[in-house]
């Protein structure tokens, strides 16, 4: 019996390993973003700035990892049994949670979830003896640390407002001094401002980096022979002071005789910053648990006492964490940052909810954004009225952003924000988090850098009346998120504990099994997802500024229009035919992603026609009617696969051999038209497509000979209205895709001909 707690250590250890992946991928938001944001320096040197904070963040951490041993529960009222099967219950809970987040590239909070499943793990179990022992289940929270706990919980929920606030606060008086033309401003504001960031970057670097080692505890008598780490905390203010003047006068000399853009030096410096940060905090949520359990192992094979008579006192005393640990844990971390593929996609999430205009927007708007836009927007209108005009008129003038020429790719391919937001998101977050961990708080880091780079967004007026309603939604998914990170961390946790508590070994082995399983299988969905967005039949934004190149590239685009509709039609007249639920819900979706890549073609007309050069205006024309008659095809075909759907979930009577007969005839013009006229497109022998329109009588007379017979046989045979009306839907709709088709078709044949006849003409002349 005794093995299975060395098994359990091995476990815990690979566990720990997993744990760090999935942490880091999902944390490198909290210090990658403003940098990627921003764009300020290059993404190898944002990686290499990151991946050194992250290493001595990583050695600097051993005392945080109090917080597993003895932060949420009594270890002394647990036994060696216990405590390991409460760790295993955690650490399962915890790789399986963080990587289903990681999955959905929502940012969550690593530290929230170790917290809330020590918690649910820990009660578990102590109702577990409670009831053994026929206790009063009040006597619940003996097990728990009551007071720390509480504060650790109310720590991370106040950060969010805390956070919040103090972004929006600092981001809007930073604009209101500096402007958008920062660049431009004089010299010793920069330097003003790089006196100020950098200052409480260092004193957080200093704090942080240094109270983590042996050097902290000498004293000097420079210092009035008290420790280091004593000197930083009681002489904050003149460390702070002596900072800011040292780093105004660098700054100022930097910017003047060597041309330094400060703003790129404080987003560098802050990446380091936080990066260290995240490690020297957080690094407790990954490696605390398996390291609480070696130790815990190691004492009790050294007591020589039962594993169920070991209390676990011994927790409870302050144990070092060895230097070598920390260091592995530093490399897991860092090799995982620049290979991770998920760390980039939880980033965008955030990266395009702070971002300054438009985007292409992930959330849709509920009815709570949509009146937290309206009440904004109200005592906005408020506030504005009780001003004077002309302070209104100054402060708007401070707000506005500079004139430049609007580039067709400007959203997507531009800066999210500018440097001096990035900087103040550094710089804010630096701050908070340094604070809590002067006070030894597991403080989300999440939570602060997500909230401080939404409260610059807010104060920064990034949010405009065309996306509000979606950010904000954005903001209350990511909430919603956390605090159900918390209620599924608690449950989760406390379910496992009781599944390991009862069935020991061999639960704990079909857990982990269970636990591999459901890894291998996000990570296989990940991957076609992500091979699913970079797939060849994806559709392209119009890039060229003539009339010509857009009949070119438009060529593209319909061509694989094209090939996907004859899968979707297809697909919906086979899983009718096979009463195949699986096929019709897949094609389905496959429906919608069409139309929806469509829509982001529409999304996109503006900045094409800004683009266009004013000899080619008329591009713009044929270009929207394009779109026009995709968006008709791609709404045909949603509307066909979704009431195919809708027929075989409801259980309803398969249609007829005669009617899938006829249905299949219909799809087989289709598709040779579908074959025909994409290969025309492919190989841009546009002569082709009058071969395809010299047809499209047969197709309409074809189908009308099909509602025709439907009929008929309504009258006659037909017993079933909702096969009729299904039957019925789909033609008609059918002859709607066709119109579509044909449509676009006459006016891409009709378009080719008119803008090359000219150029035969000039050619000949």
């Amino acid at each position: 019996m005794d093995n299975i707690y060395l098994i359990m250590i091995i476990a815990l250890a690979v566990l720990a390993v997993a744990d760090l992946v999935v942490g880091v991928s999902n944390d490198a938001v909290n210090f990658l973003n403003s940098a990627v944001g921003s764009k300020a320096i290059s993404f190898k040197t944002i990686m290499i700035v990151a991946s050194a904070g992250i290493a001595l963040g990583a050695i600097f951490s051993s005392g945080m990892m109090e917080v597993a041993r003895k932060g949420i529960f009594n270890p002394g009222e647990f036994y060696f049994n216990e405590i390991m099967f409460i760790f295993m219950a955690v650490m399962i809970t915890d790789i399986l949670l963080l990587d289903f987040f990681n999955t959905l590239g929502m940012p969550t909070s690593t530290t929230v979830s170790i917290v809330f499943e020590l918690l649910g793990a820990s009660v578990a179990m102590a109702l577990i003896k409670i009831g053994a022992d026929n206790g009063n289940f009040t006597d619940v929270f003996n097990y728990i640390n009551n007071s720390k706990a509480t504060e650790i919980i109310l720590g991370i929920l106040l950060s969010v407002v805390v956070a919040f606030s103090i972004g929006a606060l600092v981001q809007w008086v930073s604009r209101l001094l500096l402007t958008f033309n920062f660049e431009k401003k004089a010299k010793w504001m920069g330097a003003l401002f790089g006196g100020v960031a950098l200052s409480a970057m260092t004193y957080f670097i200093l704090l942080k980096g240094i109270k983590g080692t042996a050097f902290a505890e000498q004293s000097f008598d420079i210092i009035g022979n008290v420790t280091i780490k004593d000197f930083l905390e009681s002489r904050w203010l003149s460390v702070v002071t002596t900072n800011f003047l040292l780093w105004s006068i660098v700054s100022f000399l930097l910017m003047t005789f060597f041309k330094t853009n400060i703003y790129k030096l404080i987003i560098g410096v802050g990446t380091f910053a936080l990066a260290l940060a995240f490690a020297g905090n957080d690094l407790v949520n990954f490696i605390g648990v398996p390291i609480a359990a070696w130790q815990s192992y190691q004492a009790w094979l050294a007591s020589g006492v039962e594993a169920t008579e070991f209390s676990m006192d011994v927790l409870a005393s302050k144990v070092p964490t060895q230097t070598f640990l920390l260091f592995i844990s530093g490399v897991i971390m860092v090799t995982t940052l620049w290979l991770s593929k998920k760390a980039r996609y939880v980033a965008d999430t955030e990266i395009n909810l702070a971002r300054e205009g438009e985007a292409r927007e992930r959330f849709q708007p509920n009815f709570l954004s949509r009146g937290i836009v309206r009440l904004a927007i109200s005592l906005s209108q408020v506030t504005t009225s009780l001003l004077p005009d002309s302070l209104n008129q100054r402060l708007t003038s401070r707000f506005k952003k500079p004139v430049i020429a609007l580039a067709r790719e400007k959203t997507y391919e531009g800066p999210a924000f500018d440097m001096v937001r990035a900087a103040v998101n550094l710089m804010v977050a630096g701050i908070l988090i340094s604070i809590a961990t002067s006070y030894k708080l597991p403080l989300s880091t999440t939570y602060v850098t997500f909230m401080v780079a939404m409260g610059t967004s807010l104060a920064d007026r990034a949010w405009g009346a065309e996306s509000a309603v979606y950010r904000v939604a954005g903001v209350l998914n990511v909430i919603g998120g956390w605090f159900g990170t918390a209620i599924i961390a608690f449950i989760a946790a406390g379910t496992i504990l009781a599944i390991i508590s009862f069935g020991k070994g061999a639960a704990i082995a079909v857990l982990l099994f269970a636990a591999i399983l459901i890894l291998a299988r996000n990570y296989i969905s990940y991957n076609k997802k992500s091979k699913e967005i970079r797939a060849e039949d994806s559709l392209r934004k119009a890039e060229s500024s003539s009339i010509q190149g857009v009949i070119e590239e438009s060529a593209h685009n319909i061509s694989n229009v094209l090939k996907r509709s004859k899968k979707i039609y297809t697909n919906s007249i086979n899983g009718l035919a096979k009463h195949d639920l699986d096929q019709l819900k897949k094609n389905k979706k496959q429906g919608s992603k069409l139309s929806a890549e469509i829509d982001e073609l529409r999304d996109h007309i503006f900045y094409f026609i800004k683009n266009l050069d004013e000899a080619s205006v008329g591009a713009s024309n044929f270009y929207i009617n394009t779109l026009g008659h995709l968006t008709d095809i791609a709404q045909s075909l949603e509307y066909i696969g979704k009431v195919s759907h809708k027929h075989v979930h409801n259980n309803h009577k398969k249609l007829k051999y005669n009617q899938i007969k006829e249905l299949k005839e219909i799809n087989q013009k289709l598709e040779e038209i579908f074959d025909n006229t994409r290969q025309a497109f492919d190989d841009r022998s546009f002569e082709q497509i009058g071969n395809a329109l010299e047809r499209k009588q047969e197709l309409f007379d074809l189908v009308s000979q099909k509602i025709e017979k439907q009929v008929a046989r309504t009258r006659t045979e037909e017993s079933s209205p909702k096969n009729t009306t299904l039957y019925f839907s789909l033609l008609l709709e059918t002859k709607d895709l066709m119109k579509a088709i044909i449509d676009l078709l006459e006016m891409y044949y009709k378009e080719h001909d008119d803008s090359i006849i000219p150029a035969r003409i000039e050619d000949l002349g």
